[in-house]
């Protein structure tokens, strides 16, 4: 059977963006900071990262291999439906991308936010950007599309199943010596404790809300079949990284570093380093990981792997694929049955009043999918 994305005609991938030569750092990064109140150490920092790498983020190039792949895995199963690409800080721009798919006649539009959470920064800010645009486009006279974004795929097997090979392939890559004992730190992006407490729903919020409860659920998951397909049951905690806020701010910890800093000093032979709360390698997994954490590693003499992120894995591909016709067919009123993995079941389809809330309340643009409810 042919899958149906009616009523939607177009798929619209919204990513962060990212710097793609020199000249591009400075002009990046004052656009992800701009209202945040980061520090200008900080910004100069960061900008050294990238500079590291030639001035250019991984992630443009990463998200145009899912967008191959999404095209790809579309065309070989029937799903008839363009796929676009935006993002919030560097070109191609949102605002530019929408107004691409009203001219060319896109009036019923789902969007894939690369960020798999709940959270401010991983879900509700993607859609004050798109009611952002909106605005800007209904302010153009042009015709206002409906913007609808996709839940949370947290625990799709498409997401999950693709880690677990990445770590399954990175404990392979230890010395045999201390594969068995090693231990699995599982990483994903700090935020302030309060953004985490606020995180999901509202029944959910306090004590690291969804965000640290999505992430507790995938690190269990991807353990437990690690030891499924081992043998071996490896210890592991979920950790953090890419903090960039003020100091006097709390943020989720502990910090990748501290943390095999602490797990050397308990006798940990080995750790295996799982960007569980990453979609693709990008800069904060280049740097933060592979350049500064594992370099921490070697000051320790701690042998460390990084295992892979699922970026354009097939799998992932039809996971989005799964979420599209998941989405359709609610749209039009059918009764669906979600994929997901393990207690928390699947996510809400449209983020409910409260959730994650924002930081200063706007109202609704024509056309976003409940942006600030």
């Amino acid at each position: 059977m042919t899958p149906a994305p009616h009523p939607y005609d177009a798929l619209l991938l919204f990513s962060f963006g990212g710097p793609e030569g020199p000249d591009d750092v400075v002009p990046f990064l004052e656009n992800v900071t701009r209202g945040r109140g980061i520090p200008k150490e900080r910004l100069k920092e960061v900008g050294q990262h990238y500079f590291l790498f030639g001035g250019v983020s991984p992630i443009n190039d990463q998200n145009r291999a899912l967008l191959d792949a999404l095209r790809k895995d579309f065309a070989e199963h029937g799903l008839d439906l363009p796929v676009y690409w935006g993002n919030r800080n560097w070109a191609p721009y949102l605002t530019d991308t929408l107004r691409e798919m009203v001219a060319d006649g896109r009036r019923r539009i789902l969007v894939l936010a690369t960020s798999a959470y709940a959270s401010y920064s991983g879900c509700r800010q993607y859609r004050e950007n798109i009611a952002d645009a909106l605005a800007t486009l209904q302010a153009e006279g042009l015709e206002v599309p409906r913007v609808d974004k996709l839940r949370h795929y947290f625990n799709h097997p498409g997401f999950v199943q693709p880690m677990v090979d990445g770590v399954v392939a990175s404990l392979a890559e230890l010395p045999e010596d201390v594969r068995d004992h090693a231990h699995l730190a599982f990483t994903t992006h700090s935020i302030p404790t309060a953004s985490a407490d606020t995180s999901g729903p509202v029944e959910g919020h306090g004590d690291g809300g969804a965000y640290v409860r999505q992430h507790l659920e995938v690190a269990r998951l991807v353990a437990d079949a690690v030891r499924e397909r081992t043998g071996v049951e490896h210890p592991w905690q979920l950790v953090y990284q890419s903090r960039s806020g003020a100091p006097h701010i709390p943020w989720l910890e502990p910090d990748i570093c501290d943390h095999l800093e602490e797990r050397h000093a308990a006798g940990v032979p080995a750790v295996v380093m799982a960007p569980i709360g990453f979609v693709s390698d990008h800069m904060e997994v280049l740097y933060d990981l592979d350049t500064e954490a594992t370099a921490r590693a070697g000051e320790l003499g701690l042998p460390v792997r990084r295992s892979a992120t699922v970026g354009a894995d097939p799998r992932f591909a039809a996971a989005i694929r799964d979420l599209v016709v998941e989405r359709s067919a609610v749209e039009r009123g059918q009764d669906v049955t979600p994929c997901a993995l393990g207690a928390l079941g699947p996510s809400h389809q449209v983020c409910p009043v409260g959730c994650c809330p924002a930081r200063v309340a706007k109202p609704a643009a024509a056309g976003a999918d409940s942006p600030y409810a």
